[in-house]
């Protein structure tokens, strides 16, 4: 076995136990600490409180991670296709075993957090990544893919304020809310166009067919999987932010209305 396989699979472990550390000991500890709150929840709530703070934790690792590499890893900017792979390996690495940990986490915990969609999304992702490492390929790709983690925090925050009972119209609530909205089109959403794109472009290429065919195929079919959920998830969130924002503008309108009866 190489050198970047044994660092490959050695990362996958690390990551695995390191998350599944966070989310049995770490986040009760941590949340009982900054949250007073968060021990008035049920156990239930707890358990989906804990998923969701790991959750943030490997958002936050490889989305910056990722869009470090993606803005200065000169080697898969230069070939997204074969360019080489060692820093991508090590984020998708980290991204496998908290997917591996967080499919456990549900399967275990399925009556409290079990969710088909989330079941799919780990598995199309695993898939595409297992190529990645496995023969070194299309790691901007992969790499650009991670980018669509940065809007989990602003997802989960908006989870725990709500667990936390915060009123819909508080201000954290509604900034959180207009961020998570924004950040998740930019990053699922306004990405899709040039990632097919590019696709149509290097299509029938040299690079492109030594690829191979099941990768080709596994490269597509695992995008339109993930994008397909994407745009679902964004309908879903677009119609709760315009849902607040018409209520607060009611609310407006009604303050107003009692304002102008005062005077």
């Amino acid at each position: 076995m190489d050198t970047n396989r044994k660092l490959v699979i050695s990362t996958i472990c690390t990551s695995f136990v390191t998350f599944q550390f966070l989310f049995h000991y770490v986040s009760y500890w941590f949340s009982a600490k900054i949250s007073p709150g968060f021990n008035s929840l049920s156990l239930e709530k707890k358990i989906e409180w804990n998923s969701r703070v790991v959750s943030t934790c490997h958002s936050l690792l490889v989305g910056i991670f990722g869009l470090y590499i993606f803005l200065f890893d000169e080697a898969t900017i230069a070939d997204p296709l074969w360019g080489d792979p060692s820093l991508v390996n090590v984020n998708i690495a980290i991204a496998s075993g908290y997917l591996i940990s967080d499919l456990l986490i549900l399967i275990w915990h399925w009556k409290v957090i079990g969710d088909k969609f989330f079941i799919i999304h780990h598995c199309a992702a695993l898939y595409a990544y297992f190529f990645v490492l496995k023969d070194g390929v299309l790691a901007f790709i992969g790499n650009f893919r991670l980018l669509a983690e940065l809007s989990s925090p602003f997802v989960n925050q908006r989870w725990f304020f709500e667990a936390l009972k915060y009123p819909k119209f508080s201000k954290a609530n509604v900034i959180n809310g207009i961020l998570m909205t924004v950040v998740f089109f930019i990053v699922r959403i306004v990405s899709i166009p040039p990632l097919y794109s590019f696709i149509y472009s290097v299509y029938g290429t040299e690079p492109y067919r030594r690829l191979g065919l099941l990768i080709q195929c596994s490269w597509i079919s695992s995008c339109l999987v993930l994008d397909v959920m994407n745009v679902m998830w964004m309908i879903k969130i677009s119609k709760g932010c315009i849902k607040v924002i018409s209520l607060i503008r009611q609310d407006k309108d009604k303050n107003s209305l009692q304002n102008g009866k005062l005077d």
